[in-house]
């Protein structure tokens, strides 16, 4: 989860906030891993390790964070398959680490999911303007928050408020929400909430969007007068100050 901190300038005695990236390392080898975790640090960065691919896997559902660095090699279940199932339920950036220069290597892991590709050893200063590459990439076209009339969505530091009350949601239920404001006032049907949330097809026999618009309505409507999640009977949902 990126984290706001805030700091005071000196001068105007005003706040100055900044956003620190949370990355996390999903590394077998400890030297590695902590050498990582360490520069990282100092560049500015917050930084979690995973020294096995389940115990990544459980973090990635479990946390928001904004870039993974996925060893290839891993105990349990290599860093292929953790790809394979993070890309279906994220999008996060990924930049796969391998001790492997064989081009089959790099093809399978972009069309895995991968964003990019360094092979061992490399040097920090590689990998780091690799890493401020991909977070470029993923945050420059997107707004720092959005807003319909008292509810507020920062996205960078993935929290939520409404009547200046503080929202506690779910992974899920922020990545919903996220897309029901990115397109405000837009139709958005099932399948679209299920493709763009959950990265799967929808299925009519499925319920997982009902599900989650009911769980998110009770959050955000049930207790303020001014409904915003609309359902558009038989089509999908809405997220508006209309009707």
């Amino acid at each position: 989860m990126t984290i706001r901190l805030r700091i005071c300038n000196v001068a105007t005695e005003k706040p100055i906030y900044y956003f620190q990236m949370h990355i996390l390392i999903v590394e077998d080898e400890t030297k590695i891993a902590q050498f990582l975790a360490k520069g990282l640090n100092e560049s500015g960065y917050l930084s979690s390790i995973a020294y096995d691919g389940l115990t990544a896997l459980s973090l990635l559902e479990e946390k928001n964070f904004d870039l993974v660095i996925l060893d290839v090699m891993l105990p349990e279940i290599d860093g292929w398959q953790v790809l394979k199932t993070l890309r279906t339920f994220s999008k996060i950036p990924v930049l796969m680490l391998t001790a492997k220069d064989h081009v089959l290597d790099r093809v399978k892991g972009l069309e895995l999911g991968a964003d990019d590709y360094l092979i061992k050893p490399f040097s920090y200063i590689e990998l780091l303007a690799r890493v401020k590459s991909l977070l470029r990439r993923s945050v420059k076209t997107e707004s720092e928050y959005y807003q319909v009339e008292d509810l507020i969505l920062y996205r960078l530091e993935r929290t939520v408020y409404r009547n200046q009350q503080k929202i506690d949601l779910s992974a899920k239920e922020f990545s919903l929400l996220h897309l029901l404001m990115q397109h405000q006032g837009e139709l958005l049907t099932r399948s679209q909430i299920a493709s763009e949330v959950w990265n799967i097809n929808f299925d009519t026999d499925t319920n997982v969007v009902d599900v989650a618009i009911r769980r998110l309505r009770a959050k955000i409507d049930d207790h303020f007068q001014l409904k915003l999640i609309h359902t558009v009977r038989g089509m999908g949902y809405r997220l508006s100050i209309h009707k």
